[in-house]
């Protein structure tokens, strides 16, 4: 194992799967269910986990907030649920914690801006992520767009599908800028076929694939950025939140286990 340099910081990467802070210190003291739900879904998930006798079995405790981490029974398996902060770095960084305590298959699910002429609140299932943030470099060597997890994506298909729902797999571009989506940059994405912009796809995808982990993400329109000249944020997908919240529960379920995932990264 060694560093590959580079004069670009961002574009050095270390192999070694250890580190000096590592998610599963907390481990012995809180083990969470295999499945999980993590979506940036603002309060739906508080409001969901009350609402269906949700346990709190752990937090995930930051600088700013402390997020409670719930569990709770869905289709008569145990899912632990949680709220997850928006950006890559924090949602990455409680992705990881979630793995450390547990987790092996995954689901999130948040709202994207929409640079295609798409309406507010259609679902869109990410199958690649243009890496146009920082964090998924210090977990996956350097390249333009990381795959999502195929397991991860047949399964939200079938949750798609148990309900009816029509959707789109779909390039999307994650960044970390959410003030520097320029015009040009804007119609450069578009030009290389990217439908979707958000702020954490990519990073979460090099996390379970480093760590060996199934992750797959739900995302829905919501602001339009088609027209760089008149930038519309619509109702920011507001009426998606608790429809989504129900197909990640309905997807992570359909996620069959195929024994325990590789844990010597975790």
């Amino acid at each position: 194992m060694s560093i590959l340099k580079n004069e670009i910081p961002i574009l050095e990467f270390d192999d070694d799967p250890n580190a000096v802070i590592r998610p599963d210190h907390q481990a012995h003291l809180v083990h969470l269910p295999r499945k999980a739900v993590l979506a940036f879904l603002s309060d739906e998930i508080d409001r969901y986990a009350k609402a269906h006798d949700g346990e709190v079995v752990g937090l995930f405790e930051t600088a700013t907030k402390i997020f409670p981490v719930y569990r709770i029974q869905h289709e008569g398996q145990d899912v632990c649920l949680a709220q997850a902060p928006t950006g890559a770095p924090p949602a990455t960084q409680f992705l990881d914690w979630l793995i450390g305590c547990g987790a092996r298959e995954i689901i999130s699910a948040g709202s994207c801006g929409s640079l295609k002429d798409i309406a507010e609140n259609v679902f869109l299932v990410p199958a690649r992520a243009l890496r146009d943030e920082g964090t998924s470099y210090h977990y996956v060597a350097p390249s333009r767009y990381i795959e999502t997890d195929p397991r991860a994506r047949a399964a939200i298909r079938t949750a798609l599908a148990k309900h009816s729902l029509p959707y789109r797999e779909i390039l999307t571009w994650t960044t970390d800028a959410f003030y520097r989506e320029t015009p040009s940059k804007v119609a450069y994405r578009r030009e290389e076929g990217c439908a979707a912009v958000e702020m954490e796809c990519a990073a979460m995808a090099a996390c379970a694939q480093m760590r060996g982990v199934s992750w797959g993400e739900i995302l829905f329109t919501a602001d339009s950025l088609a027209n760089v000249e008149q930038y519309d944020p619509r109702g920011f997908g507001g009426d998606s939140f608790a429809y989504a919240l129900r197909l990640c529960l309905d997807a992570v379920i359909a996620m069959e286990t195929d024994g325990d995932c590789d844990r010597e990264n975790v």
